[in-house]
């Protein structure tokens, strides 16, 4: 039996109610859910860095930093903490015990600290959340500015026996892993190994004559090279669009494509799912414009910004390597 419209319009009427009030309902439970989920970052953020300030991973930090704060809001804060190869900010990050305390490492604190002191007060594969490949670059191989090039500059370091000397960031550093793959292909070279606490302080000693040699980043290096305070020998890798100029060590003779510096950005193994998530989707889209882009590189970096998946496969590729190194060449922390 049909009912009457009479009685249909006030029926209806009251279902749009009792529907209304459940969408609003709903509407105002996921207004709840949002507002109880803790939005990232809520807080100023601290960007540990390992190394002084104008070295290269101090100069991408910086640019992250710089880029991540505009975008989400909040002061990005560096915090440069220099010395052990970048292990004492490494350590102090993994550490942390809040979710707005990160770090930017190099290459050997994720693939060869722990193999080079057992005894380190973190372990790389346990204590860290790995975030992002930010970015890469080859090693130039640069020296005192009266020394020879080419060919000629391996036979003068060859008769200058372990009365050379040649710098790096530090025992494990890929300046010195590098440079020790670089003596023995190119005739047994005998320079000896002199640590310092960043990249600027190897090329202070390489210009007051302390040392004769390094392997550095070309963003470090470049600017005393065309002023002719140093000579470039040659990069690590191929030709780079960093160091356009530039030729290779493989072209004199002395392969060594497989030294590369890099900088990830970390954080303590505990960090959240929601920073890591915003992390994961802002960091490479940020890095990847135009001005950051040409910024890093200004700065001597190629910019690659991985997903973590790409972070974790380079530190496994790198750690093979690395290690043979360590191993062929009997490295060890005193």
């Amino acid at each position: 039996m049909k009912m009457p419209r009479s009685v249909l319009k006030p029926l209806a009427g009251r279902r749009a109610v009792v529907l209304a009030a459940a969408l609003f309902a709903g509407t105002g439970l996921a207004c709840a859910q949002t507002a109880a989920t803790p939005v990232w970052p809520n807080k100023p953020l601290r960007l540990l860095v390992g190394f002084p300030g104008g070295s290269t991973p101090d100069m991408a930090a910086r640019v992250l930093a710089d880029v991540l704060g505009k975008a989400w809001g909040q002061p990005v804060v560096v915090d440069n903490r220099p010395g052990a190869s970048g292990n004492l900010a490494a350590d102090a990050a993994a550490k942390a015990t809040d979710d707005h305390t990160l770090a930017v490492v190099i290459n050997g604190n994720l693939t060869t600290a722990r193999l080079l002191n057992p005894a380190l007060p973190f372990d790389p594969a346990r204590d860290f959340t790995l975030l992002s490949l930010l970015a890469t670059a080859p090693l130039v191989l640069v020296a005192q500015p009266t020394l020879p090039s080419g060919a000629e500059f391996f036979a003068a370091a060859r008769a200058g026996g372990d009365k050379w000397n040649y710098g790096s960031v530090g025992i494990g550093s890929v300046g010195h892993l590098g440079m020790e793959v670089v003596k023995g292909r190119a005739g047994a070279l005998s320079a000896q190994h002199i640590p310092y606490n960043g990249n600027p302080a190897v090329l202070t000693a390489l210009l007051g004559g302390q040392i004769q040699m390094a392997l550095v980043p070309p963003g470090i290096a470049l600017a005393q090279v065309r002023a002719g305070k140093l000579k470039a020998i040659g990069l690590t890798g191929g030709r780079s669009t960093l160091a356009p100029e530039l030729g290779t060590l493989a072209e004199l003779g002395v392969k060594a494509d497989e030294l590369e510096v890099w900088v990830a950005l970390v954080g303590p193994a505990g960090l959240s799912k929601g920073a890591q998530d915003r992390i994961a989707r802002d960091v490479p889209a940020l890095l990847r414009t135009p001005e950051a882009r040409q910024r890093l590189f200004n700065a001597g970096w190629e910019v690659q910004a991985t997903a973590p998946e790409g972070l974790r496969q380079r530190v496994k590729t790198d750690a093979v390597t690395l290690a043979d190194i360590i191993k062929t060449r009997g490295i060890k922390v005193d």
